[in-house]
């Protein structure tokens, strides 16, 4: 057999040990949420190698790690494989009524949290580098923040799943992450294609592909979960409706992808209506238990996988420590902005949001970024200021998903503990 589906093979067989053992020593002995314990360990995983091999230099275990590191295309990983699944995964157990209530408040926030948060770290990070001597051009700066504005629908469900928080904001939380990483990947494919092509981009084309990309992605979406629904309607069996799901996930992202819409938001937008009106009026008992212990073992499994690599790819950005520094600055921007950017939309909406009290606080604190950020500063092709922008936002999202994530189910418990769930 070819020699490259052995190393893919031992790759994977090498990544899934690593998430079994270390999420058995996190159960067993740290207890931290399971995406937080494996992002930790990882990230620790990648300091001891690096100070083993500063010590040991004939070792050269650290050399090693990087280039299987390195021959793992992260960005194709998880915006091409894990993404559809966990996005999917996500949606089935949103309420769909619940969310078109609180329509007008994902709308917005989702639509701000993007766009103002990428105007606001892109030209705070433009202002950094002129005072720090570093020429990026603003163009890239805002490049920067459309790439780490988006939350991570996959840290923000896996908070709330554990978080008893109004069931009002749950909805808010989770649509919003839902959504703002397919306006996210619009923002950033329109603003890379400017700075590639040197900025010669005009608003009627950016306002188009916008248009096109996330329009076309939901409509795909509720399109291929009619089909799906239908078809789940037609028979009992569940072996079959499960592989219809499967089925449904991999073949609207692929087609997604050759018709040029957002994948993202179309594999969301089926998922909740599988989520609502085929578990409801297309599935037996059987099938409908089957289908969430299914889905959720693929959210689990590729969970794990997922913020392991993130915690693992360290290593790729240990090497200098002057970038490291730049990106610790980048922290309180994103935060600064995530406030800012979900506070101007509730401020706008506070006689008619229904959000409760203190929603503000797990707003800004769910504002965790995660792998997709990371996926697209790598997407940046090579030049003189990728490096800089992947360390920047590998810093950011190691600080989100080990910090904000568990402060928010902190924040989460001490607001609402004594408050009943609405």
């Amino acid at each position: 057999m070819d020699s490259d589906y052995f190393d893919a093979f031992n790759l994977a067989s090498a990544l899934v040990v690593c998430a079994a053992v270390f999420g058995y020593l996190n159960y067993r002995f740290l207890g931290l949420r399971q995406t937080t314990g494996l992002t930790a360990m990882g990230a620790l995983a990648s300091v001891v190698v690096v100070v083993v091999d500063n010590m040991l230099p004939e070792v050269q275990t650290g050399h090693a790690i990087r280039r299987v590191l390195e021959s793992i295309d992260f960005r194709f990983a998880l915006m091409e494989g894990m993404l559809s699944f966990l996005l999917f995964a996500g949606a089935l157990h949103i309420d769909l009524n619940q969310m078109h209530r609180a329509r007008w408040s994902i709308g917005i926030i989702t639509i701000s949290g993007v766009l103002v948060s990428t105007v606001v770290i892109g030209g705070a990070a433009w202002l950094v580098c002129r005072a720090v001597g570093l020429p990026l051009p603003l163009l890239w700066c805002l490049l920067f923040g459309a790439l780490i504005s988006p939350t991570d629908p996959v840290a923000v469900l896996g908070i709330l799943k554990r978080t008893s928080v109004p069931h009002s904001l749950e909805v808010t939380v989770a649509g919003e992450s839902l959504f703002n990483d397919g306006v996210g990947v619009v923002v950033f494919t329109i603003l890379l294609q400017m700075a590639a092509g040197g900025g010669e981009a005009s608003l009627c084309e950016a306002g188009r592909l916008f248009v096109v990309e996330a329009l076309g992605g939901a409509a795909l979406g509720a399109f291929a979960g009619w089909i799906a629904f239908v078809a789940l309607r037609s028979v009992d069996e569940h072996n079959l409706e499960v592989l219809i799901t499967l089925a449904l996930v991999m073949g609207g992202y692929a087609l997604a992808h050759r018709l040029h819409v957002n994948g993202p938001i179309a594999t969301a937008v089926a998922g909740l209506i599988i989520g609502n009106h085929g578990r409801r009026l297309a599935m037996s008992d059987i099938t409908r238990d089957y289908v969430n212990k299914f889905w959720s073992l693929i959210d689990e499994i590729l969970n794990a996988l997922l913020f392991l690599l993130i915690g693992l790819e360290l290593i790729l950005v240990l090497d200098d420590w002057k970038l490291l520094l730049l990106g610790l600055a980048a922290i309180p921007l994103t935060v600064g902005a995530r406030a800012l950017s979900v506070g101007l939309p509730l401020l706008a909406l506070r006689h008619s949001s229904g959000l409760p009290p203190g929603s503000y606080a797990i707003l800004v604190l769910g504002g965790v970024r995660g792998g997709i950020s990371i996926a697209l500063a790598l997407s940046v092709p090579e030049g003189p200021y990728k490096q800089l922008i992947v360390v920047a936002t590998y810093v950011v999202v190691l600080f989100s998903v080990l910090i904000q994530g568990s402060s928010v189910a902190l924040v989460a418990r001490r607001l609402f503990s004594l408050q009943p769930s609405s």
